[in-house]
């Protein structure tokens, strides 16, 4: 089988290290130090003292590679356009291309979701619909990532909790394909689920996140501090209702209350969110498909957003004037 990592950091190195133990060819596109690094000594993959190394074919450019079975993209939202601009010669009639990214994709109005929005382009995610023609839809099977991996250094990916991906198609059919797809990655030692609607698990995920990772970003605070401040946790919950309606209305009904997700928030301890060691680093922030979004879909299903609108509109300033957005 040909398999592809698109963004050897975290979880692409996470992903792709499992697939590679379990006997898979991979091949791994990158650049700079990590390609240097990836080309004379592998990926290593650590579990507390334990380091594993795995061999890969790492290439600078997809056209040496040709069109593969499966590409996994692992990149930051940020970085998903240039992605798109390279990424062709990959992609054949038949490959699969399993997104394992923050935030809401550009397919998530796809495969007949959405109710009266289906098949809209969601511009805060895809302005001018490059990705849509590079990646397109029929090729995709959605992922909801749930562990915690960061880098130790280029191609070194440390894992720390969390061993579970949720897979399915966007039309939310049980095809050969994503079934194939859940046994390979089962195999790799991932536990994998998959659901029958792919888009309610990246709504979800969202809902939590959507609110701690910029609100992180602005303050510098981890989780716990979040958490424990009654105004802030008031103002998320507020944020959150408007994202709960907004799913309703799209067809994602969320039992839960915004003070039951906090619960599980609170069990993070002293967490430094994704979005937090982006501006640490002085990488660019996951803020349009986080948070934008959710005020462009609230706007294509009549929700007003009030408080969506305040967190995006304090988080981007902030993050423009660190350059990071």
């Amino acid at each position: 089988m040909k398999i592809c990592i698109y963004g050897a950091g975290a979880i692409g190195g996470w992903i792709g290290a499992g697939l590679a133990q379990a006997g898979e060819r991979l091949n791994v596109v990158a650049r700079g130090a990590t390609l240097d690094v990836l080309q004379r000594d592998g990926l290593s993959l650590m579990r507390a003292d334990v380091r594993t190394r795995v061999p890969v074919n790492a290439v600078a450019d997809p056209d040496a590679l040709g069109v593969q079975d499966l590409v996994v993209i692992a990149v930051k939202a940020p970085a998903l356009a240039a992605v798109a601009e390279r990424i062709g010669p990959l992609i054949g009639p038949d490959t699969i291309v399993l997104v394992a990214m923050n935030g809401v994709p550009w397919w998530f109005l796809e495969g007949g979701f959405g109710g009266e929005i289906t098949g809209r382009r969601l511009a805060a995610v895809d302005p001018d619909g490059a990705i849509a023609k590079a990646i397109p839809a029929r090729n995709v099977i959605g992922c909801v990532v749930h562990a915690s991996c960061s880098l130790d250094g280029p191609g070194v990916v440390r894992h720390h909790f969390g061993n579970g991906l949720i897979v399915g198609e966007p039309s939310g059919e049980a095809t050969p394909r994503v079934q194939a797809l859940v046994e390979l990655l089962t195999r790799a030692g991932i536990n994998t689920t998959l659901s029958p609607q792919i888009q309610k698990d990246v709504w979800f995920k969202l809902w939590g996140n959507m609110t701690v990772n910029p609100i992180s970003a602005l303050t510098g605070a981890t989780t716990d501090l979040i958490m424990g401040d009654d105004y802030v946790r008031g103002f998320i919950s507020a944020v959150m209702l408007e994202a709960k309606e907004i799913g309703r209305r799209i067809g994602i009904e969320i039992t839960q209350s915004p003070e039951d997700r906090h619960e599980v928030t609170k069990k993070l301890g002293a967490f430094k969110t994704s979005m937090l060691q982006d501006v640490e680093a002085g990488r660019s922030v996951e803020l349009d498909a986080l948070v934008t979004v959710v005020r462009e879909l609230g706007e294509l299903t009549g929700v007003a957003t009030p408080f969506t609108d305040a967190l995006l509109g304090l988080a981007r300033l902030r993050t423009r004037q660190l350059g990071l957005y």
